[in-house]
């Protein structure tokens, strides 16, 4: 490691590039290592298995020379062989010679004479030739041991006399095996050797490669040139840098130091392998190198220097334990540290403010941020007072100011409390900076400069609660002063001087924007409450059919496009909407109202709930077609969505339409909560498909609970938790008014700080008396309409209404004449005592009559006209069998009849009809 980072006295110095160059073709230290370790144990491996194989063979032939001896004498002292020698016949001893040689595994067994003739062969055509053998030593008594070339090839024998009774030598044995023999009993030894050879060889391998991982590993690869270039460089940059460097091992003594570190810690010449606390270092600063925990910029004291040290340890994979430690000078720095250190706070504070100063768009919340923000970062005691109408959203102007946000290291100051009233005149430095445009310092309270003359009394308490220094800085923003912001300290804080100045400059103009955008969006919200609410129902409608009640809650982010009506129909009917606008903001408050006037409009038709949101979707994909042909920025009406229902008191039902709408809840008198299935339709300006009604069936005193998907959605609760919150509600609410369940349900299922518009719509359903209602059969004949309009007014009669006898008889003769001339079967007369009277005639036909002006030389045409003169209103409403031509008049006093004309007079122009 020390070669790597630098020069030391036991580190030579490599002045070559060139050196090392054991294999060209080998480019790393480590490979070159190893392919030497392997060509050395190669060399080895095959030197040692040579002397194996040679020590083999050796060995071979003298086991062959001595297991032939051994055989040689046994046959030479058996005293058989001594016996036939003598005999006339001695190649008796051939099978005698073979036997044994076969038991001994060896190639020749021969018996000759002194003179060296054969007597045994195991080739018998070589019996009785001379024995190929040096036997005249024999002959003496001597044994001899060689290699001849014999008649079985290259052989090796033993040759040793056979003595006679008398001591004399009678014979010879010669014994032996081939040349080829011994080879193979060698070549049956080479696996062995050979598998040996290659064991050790795999294992030397194998060792070769680890040793050369571990030297790739510790030089990473590198080649000697590359090891002699990056020595080199490294301990070139080292010796020059000038910033000092330190290793230190895992024991605490100095391993390195770079001669700039020699210098800044003025170390002795023998530094180097000496513990560090030995070196005469401060404390402080020996016990850091010491320990080699990690530090960054950590400043130390070397004399008359300040030394910035950083230290890290060196323990890596492989490497060894121990740390690294840079010096760098930094006293010619702390002159300047100290200002940068300054601006660097400074900088961080307005980020801060940035962040913390205007979170949301309510001007006093702005102006308490930026309080709170001030103290204690920066002041003691902070207040913020903003020109009166700022508060209101509106444009700020010339006059008093309010008190708005007020914070304080430590209460009971006496410094104005929030909501006073405040006109800044004379020398007060507030007047002076609203005047000037820019920040007015007193660094001294305490000295007389003016600013007591606004309130010498107030002036007298705050310099005795303790404050000394103030800094008061006008809130401008696109050019306009919003208001004043004035920052105190007290006896524990430095005064303000002129380097705080730019600071609150900088912090009054970011807190000046953020209370703009707040009195700007704060008009708009105003603006859009105040369209909203007047588009709403200021008022709902008198009617008999249902006891109604309401609750409306904008976002707080801002006002949307929610809406809800109650629209009284004919026939004691009453139509109820909820409907919800994509967007928050003017245009969504706009579009709300537009859409609102649109039912009005069509439920005037008196058209089914399905086919009055149908067209309802027509007109808004109208809406959204010329819009995006105007190529206006403004967001398109497509994707609001309504829910229309209609309830008939007369008979208890109530039509019910949605488009993308959420269906109603239905509370039955027993306390049973139930969604009722509405067809599914998407939602106004998509079109494309079919909107349905579902027709219900409820009882009298069922509560019918109309909303927005506000009321269902809330933070951390989706559409269904929000369902099942309000069937609970629903459920645990008893028999009570309209107002009591409207006001539970809003309580329960609203927020504080609801994220989207809720409207709620909640009805009791009431039943008509049946005794309010007259209904007659109306055949064909004309001379039936006499009839009913006699009976009609013994009704009216019964009713107590015998002032509107007349006019509903004419009303009544002009529908039923019409229906018998233009309708077909079945046709109806009924009468409904309610709020109005209403006078209904239904035939088969879905022709309407029209109201038109009859002249003079016209037969017909004047009975509607008539009808719509006695009449409040009147209309045409169609149903799936055919129509119904209805007529309202109101119950507060007859209806006039027409200047000059008698009423039995008009009566008598329908006198003329057959019977």
């Amino acid at each position: 490691m020390i070669g790597f980072f630098g020069r030391s006295r036991l580190t030579p110095h490599i002045p070559s590039r060139t050196r090392f160059r054991l294999l060209p073709g080998v480019r790393s230290i480590a490979g070159q290592v190893f392919a030497v370790q392997v060509l050395l144990v190669g060399l080895l491996i095959a030197a040692a298995t040579t002397a194996l194989v040679l020590q083999a063979r050796s060995d071979s032939k003298q086991e062959a020379v001595n297991r032939s001896t051994a055989v040689a004498r046994t046959v030479a002292t058996s005293p058989e062989v001594v016996a036939a020698i003598g005999a006339k016949d001695p190649t008796a001893l051939q099978p005698r010679a073979e036997q044994v040689r076969q038991r001994a595994h060896l190639d020749f067994v021969v018996i000759a004479d002194t003179k060296g003739i054969r007597y045994t062969h195991p080739r018998p055509e070589f019996i009785g030739k001379r024995l190929v053998a040096d036997f005249r030593p024999v002959v003496k008594g001597k044994v001899v041991t060689e290699s001849v070339q014999g008649p079985l090839g290259r052989e090796v024998q033993a040759t040793v006399p056979v003595v006679g009774d008398h001591g004399s030598v009678v014979g010879v044995v010669c014994a032996g095996v081939t040349a080829a023999d011994v080879a193979g009993r060698v070549e049956g030894r080479l696996p062995l050797v050979l598998g040996s050879a290659a064991g050790a060889l795999a294992l030397a391998t194998g060792g070769t490669v680890l040793v050369g991982g571990r030297l790739r590993r510790q030089t990473r690869g590198l080649g000697p040139a590359q090891m002699t270039r990056m020595y080199e460089h490294h301990d070139a940059v080292l010796h020059s840098v000038r910033e000092g460097v330190l290793i230190v091992d895992g024991h605490g003594r100095l391993v390195l130091a770079n001669d700039e570190a020699v210098r800044l810690l003025d170390l002795p010449p023998d530094a180097e392998g000496r513990p560090v606390t030995g070196l005469g270092l401060e404390p402080r600063t020996a016990g850091l190198l010491a320990s080699g925990r990690c530090v960054t910029d950590e400043v130390h004291l070397a004399g008359d220097r300040l030394l910035a040290v950083n230290q890290r340890p060196t323990r890596g994979d492989g490497g060894v334990s121990g740390s690294v430690a840079t010096l760098r000078d930094s006293t010619e720095l702390r002159a300047l540290s100290g200002k940068a250190e300054v601006a660097e706070r400074r900088l961080r504070l307005l980020y801060e403010a940035g962040a913390r100063i205007g979170t949301t768009l309510d001007v006093v919340r702005t102006a308490e941020e930026l309080a709170r923000f001030a103290v204690p970062r920066f002041a003691d005691f902070a207040t913020v007072d903003l020109v009166d109408p700022v508060l209101r959203g509106d444009e700020p102007g010339d006059g008093a100011m309010r008190r708005t946000a007020t914070r304080g290291i430590r209460a009971g100051h006496p410094l104005w409390r929030v909501g006073k009233m405040i006109t800044y005149t004379g020398e007060a430095p507030q007047a002076l900076g609203l005047g000037a445009g820019r920040p007015v310092l007193e660094a001294d309270l305490r000295a007389y400069g003016g600013w007591q003359e606004q309130d010498p009394e107030q002036a007298a308490k705050i310099v005795g609660y303790g404050i000394h220094s103030m800094l008061t800085v006008p809130l401008r923003a696109r050019d306009v002063t919003l208001g004043l912001a004035t920052f105190w300290r007290s006896e524990q804080s430095e005064p303000f001087d002129e380097d705080d100045v730019a600071l609150t400059e900088e912090l009054a103009a970011r807190a000046a924007v953020a209370i703009d955008n707040a009195r700007r969006y704060t008009r708009e919200h105003a603006m859009a409450v105040t369209l909203q609410r007047s588009l709403l129902p200021q008022g709902l409608p008198e009617q008999d059919a249902l006891d109604v009640a309401h609750r409306y809650q904008p976002a707080r982010s801002g006002v949307g496009g929610d809406w809800f009506d109650v629209i009284p129909l004919p026939g004691a009917r009453v139509a109820l909407v909820v409907g919800d606008v994509v967007g928050h903001g003017l245009h969504a408050a706009a579009t709300m109202g537009r859409l609102r006037t649109a039912v009005h409009n069509f439920s005037a038709l008196d058209l089914p709930p399905g086919e009055l949101l149908a067209h309802l979707d027509e007109l808004v994909s109208r809406f959204d077609q010329d819009q995006a042909a105007a190529g206006g920025d403004a967001p398109g009406i497509g994707g609001a969505t309504c829910l229309y229902a209609v309830y008939d008191p007369a008979t208890g039902r109530c039509a019910v339409a949605g488009a993308g709408h959420p269906g109603p809840a239905v509370v039955l008198p027993g306390g049973t909560v139930t969604f009722p299935d509405v067809p599914l339709a998407p939602p106004l300006g998509l079109g494309g498909e079919l909107i349905e009604s579902a027709e219900l069936e409820l009882p009298e005193g069922s509560r019918l609970a109309l909303f927005t998907d506000g009321l269902l959605r809330d933070r951390g609760r989706d559409a269904d938790e929000g369902l099942g919150v309000l069937r609970a509600t629903l459920a645990g609410l008893p028999e009570g008014t309209v107002e009591d369940t409207c006001q539970a349900v809003f309580q329960a299922m609203s927020s504080p700080h609801p994220g989207d518009d809720i409207a709620l719509l909640v009805a009791r359903t009431r039943r008509l008396d049946p005794g309010h209602v007259a209904e007659w059969e109306l055949p064909g004949d004309p001379a039936a309409v006499a009839r009913v309009r006699n009976e009609a007014a013994r009704q009216l009669t019964a009713w107590g209404l015998e002032e509107f006898a007349f006019t509903t008889e004419l009303i009544l003769s002009e529908l039923m004449t019409n229906a018998i001339r233009y309708g077909t079967a079945p046709r109806r007369v009924r009468l409904l005592r309610a709020r109005t009277l209403v006078c209904e005639v239904a035939d088969g036909s879905s022709t309407s009559p029209h109201l038109r002006r009859a002249a003079t030389t016209d037969e017909g045409g004047r009975g509607l006209f008539l009808v719509a003169q006695y009449a409040q209103r009147w209309g045409t409403r169609y149903t799936p069998n055919g129509k119904i031509i209805w007529a309202e008049q109101p119950l507060t006093g007859p209806v006039a009849p027409l200047g000059g004309i008698e009423g039995d007079d008009l009566l008598d122009q329908w006198d003329d009809l057959p019977g």
